[in-house]
C-alpha cells in the first residue's frame, strides 16, 4: 500500500515516487494535492556551492561536443550544462520559452514568428541575436549530420525579421512546432561558430575538461541568466557504464547522483541511509530489439511476426526489470501517453504461432547483437528471448558485443540488435523520428507511404478525437508490420545522495530532464 501524506513521500524504503503516482494515490483517498505541495520531497532553500559528481551510463569514447551528434544521456547532460535550447519542456511537459522567449502563429500553423530573448550573452561575451538563432537552426537543415534534421524537414524558410525576431515558414501546418524545437540536439551557438572543441554557449557552465568515455568537468560561469538555476560551483560527470559500479559509487559517497539504477538492486540501494531513489513510472526508456526490414531474413513479414510472438515480454519485465516496467507493444509510445493505442494489445507470447510464422518464412536463422552499452539488462533480456524462442523450436544466436562505440558501429548497421528509445514531448516526434520513411533514425528501415500520410494528417488535425484515431491507426500498423520488438517501457530509477535537493521527476527524461546540474543544489 502506498503511503501518502507528510512532508516526505518516501517511507522506510527510501523510494520517492513520481508525481503521477503520488497524485493518483491522493485522489484515491479523496485528497487534493499540489504537485509541489505536501506530497513533494521536502527541500531546503537553494544555496550555492559544491561540486556535483554525476556517475552516468549512456556515453562512449566516441562522444563529441557537437550537439548534432548526441545520441545518449551523457552527451545530453553535458550539452545542457554548456548550452541552452530554443524551447524547453516544463515539469508538466508543456513547451516553455528558453532562448526563444515567446511565439505566435497564424491559423493553419504554417507561418510562425518567434521572439529572441534579450540581454543574453554567450560565454565569449557576444550578445545573443536573431542571426545566432537562424544559424543554429540551420545547423540541422539541408546537408547535415544532425539527427534532428527530420524534425525540421517541413521548414521552407527561416528568416530574420529584426535583431530580436525571426520568422519560420512550414510547407505544411504543424501545431507542435515549439515542441519540435525542444529536441536536445537543437542547442544555440553564435552565428558562424564551428570550433566544437571550444564550445561557446549560453549555458550555466563552461567546459574545463573533456575526456570522452572517462570524464567531463564544467565550471559555473557565475553569470547565468536564469536567476533560480545553476547552484553548483562545478560539475564532474564520470562515465560509469556498469550498473553495479555506479551503484557502489553512489552508496559509498564517491558520486552524488546516478542514472539508470538496476531494478534488480534497487532494494539494496534503498537500504542505504545516505541515498534515495526517485522512480518515474511509465515514462522511462523503451527497450527493444530492432530488425532491418530491408535485409534478409527480416524482409519477410512472417519472420518479423515470429520475432514478435516468440518473446515472453512479461517474463523479461518480471525478471530483468523486477516489475519496474510496463509491457511494450512494439512501438515507442508509452502506455501512459494519452494517444497510446488501447485497442492494440501487446502481442502475447505464443510459441506455436511463432513457429508457424517462422516455418512460413523458410525457417531462417536469427542473429541478435546485444550489449550493456545499448542499455543495462540488454544481455539478460536477449538470453531470456533466446530461451523463449527455443520453446518454439527457433534458435536465436545472441552475440554479445562491446559497449564502446555501440551507437556508431552496431546500431543502424546490424540487421538485428538491441536499442532503447527515450521519450519525446509529442507523439508526432516519437513516430516521425523513429518510423517515418525519411527519418534518419529509422532503425528498422520499415517504410510505409500509408503510415507517412497518417502521421502527416494527424500533425495538423485539431479535433483531438480524430487525431487520437489517426495515431491509433499508425501504432497498429507498426505493431503488426514493423521491425521493432519493443518488449518493455521502463520506469526511470535515479539514485541521489540525500544532500541533493530540488530533484523532481520529469515527463521526458530522467535526471530532471538531464538538467540536474542546472536545477538542483546541495543541502
Amino acid at each position: 500500500m502506498m503511503k501518502v501524506g507528510g512532508s516526505d513521500p518516501r517511507d522506510g524504503s527510501n523510494l520517492l515516487l513520481d508525481r503521477r503516482t503520488l497524485l493518483a494515490g491522493a485522489a484515491s483517498l479523496g485528497l487534493s494535492a499540489s504537485p509541489f505541495g505536501s506530497l513533494a520531497r521536502a527541500a531546503e532553500a537553494p544555496k550555492k556551492g559544491g561540486t556535483l559528481r554525476l556517475g552516468m551510463e549512456g556515453g562512449s569514447a566516441s562522444d563529441s561536443l557537437d550537439p548534432r551528434t548526441y545520441a545518449d544521456s551523457v552527451p545530453i547532460s553535458y550539452g545542457y550544462q554548456l548550452f541552452n535550447g530554443f524551447v524547453e519542456l516544463d515539469q508538466d511537459g508543456n513547451a516553455k520559452g528558453e532562448l526563444l522567449e515567446s511565439w505566435e502563429t497564424k491559423p493553419g500553423a504554417t507561418e510562425w514568428v518567434f521572439n529572441v530573448r534579450k540581454g543574453i550573452e554567450f560565454h565569449s561575451g557576444k550578445k545573443l541575436d536573431a542571426d545566432d538563432i537562424v544559424y543554429s537552426l540551420n545547423l540541422h537543415r539541408g546537408e547535415t549530420k544532425s539527427a534532428a534534421k527530420d524534425l525540421l524537414s517541413a521548414i521552407t524558410e527561416v528568416k530574420k525579421l529584426s535583431p530580436t525576431q525571426i520568422a519560420i515558414t512550414l510547407s505544411s501546418g504543424n501545431a507542435d512546432l515549439p515542441y519540435n524545437l525542444t529536441d536536445y540536439h537543437m542547442l544555440v551557438v553564435p552565428n558562424g561558430f564551428t570550433d566544437w572543441a571550444k564550445p561557446d554557449g549560453t549555458g550555466a557552465y563552461q567546459l574545463e575538461s573533456f575526456e570522452p568515455g572517462v570524464r567531463v568537468l564544467t565550471k559555473n560561469t557565475g553569470r547565468y541568466w536564469k536567476p533560480d538555476r545553476a547552484w553548483f560551483d562545478s560539475v564532474e560527470l564520470k562515465y560509469i557504464p556498469d550498473a553495479s559500479a555506479r551503484t557502489q559509487a553512489l552508496i559509498s559517497g564517491q558520486i552524488d547522483a546516478a542514472n539508470r539504477l538496476d531494478a534488480k538492486t534497487v532494494g539494496f540501494v534503498q537500504k542505504s541511509p545516505k541515498v534515495f531513489v526517485l522512480q518515474t513510472k511509465g515514462t522511462g526508456n523503451r527497450f527493444a530489439f530492432v530488425a532491418l526490414c530491408d535485409t534478409d531474413p527480416y524482409k519477410s513479414l512472417d519472420a518479423r511476426m515470429a520475432l514478435k510472438l516468440g518473446i515472453d515480454r512479461q517474463k523479461i519485465v518480471d525478471t530483468v526489470y523486477k516489475g519496474y516496467a510496463s509491457i511494450g507493444n512494439d512501438t515507442t509510445i508509452a502506455p501512459s501517453n494519452k494517444y497510446f493505442a488501447q485497442n492494440t494489445p501487446p502481442h502475447a507470447y505464443d510459441p506455436d504461432k511463432a513457429k508457424f510464422h517462422w516455418k512460413k518464412a523458410g525457417s531462417p536463422s536469427f542473429d541478435l547483437q546485444v550489449s550493456e552499452g545499448a542499455f543495462s539488462g540488454a544481455t539478460d533480456a536477449g538470453v531470456l528471448y533466446q530461451e523463449a524462442m527455443k520453446k518454439a523450436g527457433i534458435d536465436i544466436n545472441v552475440k554479445r558485443v562491446s559497449g564502446d562505440g555501440y551507437w556508431d558501429n552496431v546500431w543502424l548497421k546490424a540487421p538485428f540488435c538491441a536499442v532503447y528509445w527515450g521519450g519525446r514531448p509529442t507523439v508526432d516526434l516519437q513516430l516521425s523520428q523513429t518510423f517515418m520513411s525519411s527519418a534518419s533514425w529509422n532503425d528498422t528501415h520499415w517504410r510505409s507511404p500509408d503510415f507517412d500520410k497518417i502521421v502527416t494528417a494527424a500533425r495538423v488535425e485539431l479535433d483531438d478525437a480524430k487525431r487520437k484515431e489517426l495515431y491509433a491507426q499508425a501504432q497498429h500498423m507498426i505493431a503488426d508490420d514493423g521491425g521493432m520488438v519493443c518488449f518493455a517501457v521502463g520506469d526511470y530509477l535515479d539514485g541521489y545522495a540525500k544532500k541533493v535537493q530540488g530533484t523532481a521527476p520529469h515527463p521526458r527524461y530522467d535526471m530532471c530532464d538531464q538538467k540536474i546540474a542546472e536545477k538542483c543544489w546541495f543541502a
